[in-house]
């Protein structure tokens, strides 16, 4: 896959991330707004009942003072009279003049009664008239008191004190059965104030502030009063946002799944474009493998197209000339291969080793001498600092040798043209019971930016278009896992243009 067409889909995967969270995103805000709507909607009308069962609380108690007035006085007397016993009789309706409707009963034997129409003294007639008057009179009276009582609210009731008028227990009862009514069970406090803000009785735990405004909820207390200060019955909610967000948690596992498919989708392009690396790596490890096998190859052919000359066959110079670079050669072909072999251990988990005991400064000092002919040939100079002690380190002396070729390697190849090249070959005691060993150059040394990277798989530092200088990015990575496979620890410290060191620490033997 292209890497622009990568860049495509990871830009078109985002857009599309981005317009689902921002969906989301709004449809979670339009929830809690209607959420704080119905919440403040139940409340004011939860207060405007509250309110009007306190009116009806202040009625009541007039209500049931005139009561006692009336109970008390002669006039009450005079005609509520004795209750009419319904034994027998006759039931006469009558409605006055001003639409009330009345029943009247009267007591006796109803033939007696029966007599009574018939005959012509007019007993029975006089005797519904009074009833009449009698209920009229009554009717009149009440309304009497009625109109005393709404008097009674209308100049009075004002001047109550308010912790009279609306104590606390009977406002927090109120406030409890209304609010259950709709649903809102949440826990609140609340206080009454004066038109100056002054609080003048508050629930114990009503702590609230300016802040807390959202949170606050405010009704006027008798508000038909004609005279008198205004009290407002002031009630907060302390957690009203925890309620309003508990009734959205529906929505968490909706967004837990959109930031699940937003990690896998990031880890899908991280994965895409390091496989998108890896690739050209792999690409340009085929390339130099291809360049490198051409040229030993093509110099042993050349070799054997000479050796088919009579002229070259009869000059033993010409012969060992050939030999040599036939056996140099074949040498360089098999080292590439080797190369090329050391690729299958990154596919295993652990490297098949023949761990034995080893002299580490013994095959250090045999390494150096056999590469020195090759630095020589270049004109520069390598030097074994052997200061360790104790170098008997449990490795595999193939692999172990390989890592130290693999390094001089590297420094002959990274080396500076402006100076001849010089290798150092040291080892030193640790306290730790660890041996350290060091390959330093002044060769062109390694910028920042790759430090990280020099042990990776297929990378390869960039140096230009040098010939000597091609590689497959195999060698370090196959350093770093044999060193690993030890049991120890390589790094690298390197300045751009001056030089480069490796320092491998390895534990030694235990015995």
């Amino acid at each position: 896959m292209k890497k622009q067409t990568i860049w495509i889909l990871t830009i078109l995967m985002a857009m599309a991330f981005v317009g689902l969270l921002c969906i989301q995103i709004f449809y979670v805000k339009n929830i809690v707004e209607i959420r704080y709507e119905q919440f403040a909607q139940g409340v004011r009308q939860s207060l405007v009942a509250v309110a009007m069962r306190l009116d009806q609380d202040e009625t009541r108690h007039y209500l049931e003072d005139d009561i006692r007035n009336v109970e008390t006085s002669s006039f009450a007397q005079q005609y509520m009279g004795d209750p009419v016993e319904r034994h027998g009789g006759i039931k006469y309706s009558f409605t006055t003049k001003t639409g009330l409707e009345a029943d009247l009963t009267i007591k006796g034997n109803p033939q007696q009664i029966s007599k009574l129409q018939r005959s012509d003294t007019g007993g029975l007639s006089a005797h519904y008239r009074s009833a009449q008057d009698a209920y009229r009179n009554r009717y009149l009276y009440q309304k009497g008191v009625l109109d005393d009582v709404i008097l009674n609210i209308m100049t009075k009731a004002s001047s109550r004190p308010i912790t009279e008028r609306a104590d606390s227990a009977r406002v927090r009862r109120y406030l409890r059965q209304e609010l259950d009514t709709l649903g809102l069970k949440v826990p609140f406090e609340f206080a009454v104030a004066n038109y100056a803000g002054t609080i003048l009785y508050k629930s114990p735990d009503y702590r609230a502030s300016l802040s807390d405004r959202d949170n606050m909820f405010i009704q006027t207390l008798f508000p038909n009063d004609l005279s008198g200060p205004r009290n407002y019955l002031k009630v907060y909610f302390p957690t009203k946002r925890d309620y309003i967000f508990s009734s959205i948690s529906f929505m968490v596992p909706a967004f837990a799944f959109s930031l699940i498919l937003l990690i896998i989708f990031v880890y899908t392009i991280v994965v895409a474009f390091r496989q998108k690396k890896l690739t050209e790596m792999k690409n340009d490890f085929i390339n130099n493998m291809t360049h490198e096998f051409k040229t030993p190859i093509s110099s042993i052919s050349l070799a054997a197209q000479m050796l088919n000359d009579q002229s070259v066959r009869k000059s033993p110079t010409m012969l060992q000339q050939i030999s040599n670079v036939i056996n140099d050669e074949t040498k360089r072909l098999r080292f590439q291969v080797e190369k090329v072999l050391q690729m299958s251990m990154f596919d295993r988990q652990k490297a098949t080793l023949k761990l034995d005991e080893v002299d580490a400064n013994a095959a250090i000092f045999n390494i150096v001498n056999t590469f020195k002919l090759k630095v020589e040939k270049y004109g520069g100079s390598i030097a074994a600092n052997l200061d360790a002690m104790d170098a008997i380190v449990t490795v595999d002396e193939m692999h172990f040798t390989n890592v130290i070729f693999n390094l001089l390697d590297n420094a002959v190849k990274y080396r500076s043209e402006e100076r001849p090249l010089k290798l150092v070959v040291a080892s030193r005691d640790l306290h730790d019971e660890r041996l350290e060993i060091t390959v330093a150059d002044n060769g062109i040394g390694i910028r920042r930016d790759d430090l990280k990277k020099v042990f990776d798989k297929f990378y390869r530092v960039s140096t230009g278009n040098r010939h000597d200088v091609k590689g497959f990015g195999l060698g370090l990575a196959y350093v770093k896992k044999i060193v690993s496979e030890f049991g120890g620890e390589i790094s690298v410290e390197s300045e751009f243009n001056t030089g480069t060191k490796f320092i491998i620490i390895l534990p030694l033997s235990k015995n």
